[in-house]
């Protein structure tokens, strides 16, 4: 992505480990508090974090899914990403 864009100084990694999604374990009502607990370790926190026009992105589906469930924030699949800016 970094490459893609051509400006890497655009693009911070979150270090995120993972959102707690894992497929469908965090849709089953008995996970949501530990899939919860997981993305609030490093994931969440930083995504609220994000200023206004920042774009987030996640490759996976449910990992998009979780973070706007928990955060209320929007992420896109890089490609997507990439070429909005591309496009600028």
């Amino acid at each position: 992505m970094k490459k893609l864009i051509g400006n890497a100084n655009q693009v911070m990694e979150i270090p995120s480990g993972c959102c707690g999604m894992a497929g469908s374990f965090g849709y089953e009502k008995e996970h949501l508090e530990l899939s919860w607990k997981l993305g609030e370790e490093i994931l969440f926190p930083v995504v609220r974090k994000l200023e206004a026009g920042d774009s987030l992105a996640a490759c996976g589906f449910r990992c998009r899914h979780q973070i706007d469930h928990f955060t209320g924030k929007k992420a896109g699949h890089w490609v997507e990403l990439v070429e909005v800016v591309k496009d600028e």
